[in-house]
């Protein structure tokens, strides 16, 4: 039997990103799928497409069709065709930013329209983006897991920046949404870890100690 045969049919699954404008679902898709983020923001105009494709437990592979809708759809003509059949929804605000939480109603009501003629609803998830920003966030904790509790939604914080929980949240969504459970070692594997620096100072005065580029090195490891 060969290789090809062994494995199984590859599941098909349609996530659609949602939100307003520079609330990060550009930057979000991108670091998920490029494992990349761009410092520069550019507005998305309708709609962008990215893929990634991975294997979940019990050798399950899944290519995850990843819609990046532009803010300024809402309302707009075309919204419903690019909801419409979606398996996952990721409605997504910055927490810095308390005017992109409030419009989660409208974004979330758009999806009801259209979800509710389609049989079984999506899985929705609730994100909150720019948690390396902690410092500056607007929307409280308490309001972020009541708006999810009260639409049945998942809640995930994560990082487009800097990636952190991003892959774990993916890959979450999609387990959620096949009906695989994932154990601890698997939410494990799908942790981003940043590793701090070893610095060893050879004299009293850390100023005038030069790194060299083998003790300024972090890396982390991308599962593709």
């Amino acid at each position: 039997m060969s290789d090809s045969e062994d494995e199984s049919p590859e599941k098909q699954l349609k996530i659609v990103l949602m939100g307003d404008g520079a609330s990060g679902k550009t930057s979000l898709a991108t670091r998920y799928s490029q494992e990349q983020f761009n410092q520069q923001y550019g507005q998305t105009v309708g709609l962008d497409f990215y893929l990634k494709r991975v294997v979940l437990p019990g050798n399950v592979h899944a290519a995850l069709q990843v819609w990046d809708i532009g803010g300024q759809t809402l309302g707009g003509k075309m919204l419903d065709n690019y909801i419409y059949g979606c398996h996952g929804v990721l409605l997504v605000y910055d927490i810095t930013n308390y005017a992109s939480f409030e419009n989660l109603e409208d974004w979330y009501n758009a999806v009801k329209k259209v979800t509710s003629k389609d049989g079984k609803p999506p899985h929705m998830a609730l994100i909150g983006n720019k948690i390396d920003l902690e410092h500056m966030r607007t929307v409280k904790l308490d309001k972020h897991q009541k708006f999810a509790q009260e639409h049945g939604m998942s809640s995930h914080f994560v990082s487009a920046k800097t990636g952190d929980s991003v892959n774990l949240t993916f890959q979450r969504i999609a387990a959620e949404i096949l009906g695989i459970k994932l154990t601890k070692p698997d939410i494990d594997q799908h942790q981003r870890v940043v590793k701090a620096e070893i610095i060893q100072y050879k004299n009293k005065d850390p100023a005038t100690s030069p790194l060299s580029p083998s003790q300024t090195r972090s890396s982390f490891c991308s599962l593709q």
